[in-house]
């Protein structure tokens, strides 16, 4: 099923446009929403879950007309948001049964087996019984994945899922959401550059609730072949470094050293070396080019 967003707008009562005449198609598998905090990933991700309405603009999903048959869309949806809940002195186990008895699972043992398999899948099965107030991080988000599970859903939202979380944890809790990701819709919002490249087959940089490039991470690296720079540098010698060429990012070596990465179609002067484009580099080239329009 293909999710399929056409001009869709939405300003709130501040002024802030968070979204601004956004179209896209998400087709299935992962799909990663790159962008910076304050970019309108939330607005988006909360629009599309039918949690608030646009001013303007269709969104559909398969044959729903999401924002004329709200119901119908939550039926196949999961959600996590940002922050999930508040956890009452429950285990998982029981918080499960209760989720799934209000998203419409009366029958006892299709709630018992649905609950294993949700549990099993999200490697919580061991810490079933435990309270999920004592939960880390990292459990309490696979808590959430396991959650919105419950209804077998076909369009999976994630609203930046891994920050905050130490590496271990970030790396379970990814490795679950690419085991649920094969069979369904997936919408990964995050501003952590890395969480896209490791587990995302398509992806979109938004920016000014703006899609500033639609492409696949491979994609994305191979346009940028031939163009990114380095070079190691003195301290002192980055603000020259940022006048004369155009810096994408830089970072410090252990002898205080700094090793920057510049974008240019031609070699920018005889001490740079050419490297291999990454994804951090296709993700500040589109924000730097959206910056210099808004200038």
């Amino acid at each position: 099923m293909k999710l399929v967003i056409k001009n869709l707008t939405k300003t709130y009562k501040n002024g802030v446009k968070a979204i601004d005449d956004l179209s896209i198609e998400i087709g299935n598998g992962m799909f990663g929403l790159l962008g910076p905090n304050g970019a309108g990933k939330s607005s988006l991700m909360r629009t599309i879950a039918t949690l608030q309405t646009p001013d303007s603009g269709s969104i559909t999903f398969g044959d729903i007309n999401v924002l004329e048959d709200n119901m119908s869309l939550r039926k196949v949806l999961g959600y996590l948001p940002q922050s999930f809940g508040v956890y009452p002195k429950m285990s998982a186990e029981e918080l499960l049964d209760y989720f799934a008895i209000l998203k419409g699972i009366t029958n006892k043992s299709e709630r018992k087996a649905i609950i294993k398999e949700v549990l099993e899948i999200t490697n919580l099965y061991d810490v079933r019984r435990k309270y999920v107030a004592g939960y880390s991080g990292g459990m309490k988000q696979r808590f959430g994945i396991a959650q919105l599970l419950l209804n077998n859903p076909k369009l999976i939202i994630v609203d930046e899922p891994t920050a905050g979380l130490d590496p271990a944890e970030r790396h379970r809790f990814l490795n679950v959401l690419r085991e649920v990701g094969t069979n369904s819709t997936v919408i990964f919002s995050t501003h952590i550059v890395e969480d896209v490249k490791e587990l995302c087959n398509e992806m979109a940089i938004l920016n000014g609730g703006k899609i500033l490039k639609h492409t696949t991470p491979q994609d994305a690296t191979k346009e940028l072949e031939g163009t990114i720079w380095t070079k190691v540098i003195l301290r002192e010698e980055i603000d020259t470094i940022k006048e004369k060429y155009n810096l994408l990012s830089s970072n410090y070596n252990q002898d205080n050293t700094l090793n920057v990465r510049i974008h240019s179609s031609e070699k920018p002067a005889e001490d740079f070396e050419l490297t291999s484009p990454q994804l951090d580099d296709v993700y500040f080239i589109a924000l730097k080019k959206d910056e210099s329009v808004l200038v």
